[in-house]
């Protein structure tokens, strides 16, 4: 249904292209150009389809002492449903998770083949049309003995200080030069798994450890550190994830900082600053009070271990706020803990996905929880609203333009999704030509990254310059990469959940409107 409504501009002698992103913007009726406005209004589409940086990831794994490359050619099928083994459920996915296992290299430098490995490795993923989480960690297997953990001894298998920070400071190029590729790094290093719990050199706060089960100021300073370093060798549009709440709070504030230390503020949001770009990885999503250690207070010289209700809600709603601005995500861990994390109305999956603003889960462990999301009849919701999901709900546009002046859109968006888009990309108006197809590319000054979870209005003031040739044009909206070695790969551009606007072949949205410009 279109709804006509008319205004009236003036011709500008303005040939250059200025964009503005307002609100409650107003039009000037001169009566020299008579210029029809139109409501138009579009359809929600229910279907799962893939889209950028968002989504169920898929499981890889890859060793220094056996590195076995990607093949583009197989991982390209991640995008299409699939089946995953031991579940009851199919899954498409846009996004790789990738340990890359330095077992051999405890006391060693990364050798040149190995850092080419992780080369091919980038080109195979861009090839496939995904992006990769990396997590660089030196042991994914525990040793059982006499020890207090009985199933999980020391020593666990991972390396010094030293090496650590050697390592990022060669990774360093290679993660600036593949950063199209890699939607976030997860900070990985110390401990068995890169979960910076098991560790031999950087505290261990498991029975195994010190009487207290603190981690010393020392060891928070010494991963302190490490962090400081991984976040210098990714690149500033790229944020690294951490494990626990707390240590962002420790690296933020200082290792004596509080449990009640304040959660980033919209102000402080996508600054590029340190602080802006550390996310988290929950990697036991729902398992027990606490997720099994995310929600703990892990002590230090001055103040005891505690992990009490108190401890727990605190730091939940230090998460809560301050994972509204950055990347959230991780795997579930153990279906002990039912029915918290089944459905609800007997658990609470999608309230906490929802809550904690995740944007990706893994589709492969822990699969007797994922499984029960198929059997209670949310796993659909769950695939559909893992990170954002943009329904372009209504749109004011012209039906006319003038070249000199400026054009005048609305457009009414409902983020559906759990969360944001948390890498930045460019958020364009097209006017593509019907007898040439020559495409016309207005910016929109906006930061995608603030589309929150709800109503989105966007407002804006396009100027058309003199240089266009008259005609009749297709209104799209463009949302691609950032990076132009992906700008033009549709597979990059997200994708609006709205039937009769998707086109495949170029990664636009259609508006389905046609202006004519005089």
């Amino acid at each position: 249904m279109k709804v006509v409504k008319r205004i009236y501009v003036t011709v500008a002698s303005v040939g250059f292209v200025l964009t503005s992103f307002c609100y409650g913007c107003r039009e000037k009726e001169d009566s020299l150009v008579d210029i029809s406005k139109v409501n138009v209004t579009y359809t929600e589409s229910e279907e799962d389809f893939p889209n950028p940086e968002r989504g169920f990831y898929r499981y890889s794994e890859t060793s220094a002492s056996n590195f076995v490359p990607l093949d583009a050619s197989s991982i390209k099928g991640y995008r299409n449903l699939q089946s995953i083994e031991n579940a009851n459920y199919q899954v498409l996915s846009t996004l790789l998770f990738r340990y890359y296992i330095l077992d051999n290299l405890k006391n060693a430098a990364i050798p040149v083949a190995i850092l080419n490995g992780i080369k091919t490795d980038m080109q195979a993923i861009r090839t496939a049309g995904l992006k990769v989480i990396p997590r660089f960690v030196y042991t994914v297997t525990s040793n059982a003995g006499n020890c207090a953990e009985g199933g999980i001894c020391p020593p666990y298998g991972d390396a010094s200080k030293a090496v650590v920070l050697n390592h990022i400071a060669q990774l360093k190029p290679l993660l600036q030069e593949n950063a199209d590729v890699i939607t976030c790094v997860q900070f990985g290093f110390i401990g068995i798994w890169g979960e910076n719990y098991y560790s031999d050199y950087f505290g261990d706060p498991s029975p195994n450890g010190n009487q207290q089960n603190v981690l010393s100021d020392q060891n928070w300073q010494d991963r302190i550190d490490v962090l400081k370093a991984l976040l210098g060798a990714v690149p500033a549009d790229r944020m690294v994830q951490v494990r626990y709440p707390q240590f962002k709070q420790r690296f933020a504030y200082g290792v004596h900082s509080l449990i009640s230390s304040a959660a980033l503020s919209e102000q402080e949001a996508f600054t590029a600053t340190d602080k802006s770009r550390i996310g988290y990885h929950n990697d036991c999503f729902l398992s027990g009070s606490n997720d099994v250690g995310t929600f703990e207070d892990y002590g230090n010289n001055l103040s005891p271990r505690s992990s009490d209700a108190a401890v727990v809600n605190t730091l939940r709603d230090y998460m809560m706020n301050d994972s509204r601005f950055v990347v959230v995500g991780g795997e579930t861990c153990s279906d002990g803990y039912s029915p918290q994390n089944d459905c609800e109305p007997a658990g609470k999956a999608q309230e906490e996905f929802a809550a904690m603003h995740y944007s990706y889960i893994n589709a492969h462990y822990n699969n007797t929880v994922n499984n029960d999301w198929q059997d209670g009849g949310c796993m659909d919701n769950i695939k559909r609203n893992l990170g954002y999901r943009l329904v372009l709900e209504s749109a004011v546009l012209p039906d006319n333009a003038v070249r000199k002046t400026e054009m005048n859109i609305t457009l009414n968006i409902r983020n559906k999704g759990y969360a944001a888009p948390y890498n930045p990309r460019p958020v364009q108006v097209l006017l593509r030509s019907k007898s040439s197809g020559e495409v016309i590319t207005l910016p929109f000054d906006t930061d995608i990254r603030r589309w929150y979870s709800g109503a989105i209005m966007l407002q804006g003031k396009l100027r058309i310059t003199g240089d266009i040739t008259p005609g009749d044009y297709e209104l799209l909206l463009n949302l691609p990469d950032a990076y132009s070695s992906l700008a033009g790969k549709p597979e990059y551009s997200i994708r609006l959940a709205n039937k009769d606007v998707w086109e495949e072949t170029t990664g636009y949205n259609k508006l389905n409107h046609v202006v004519q410009v005089k």
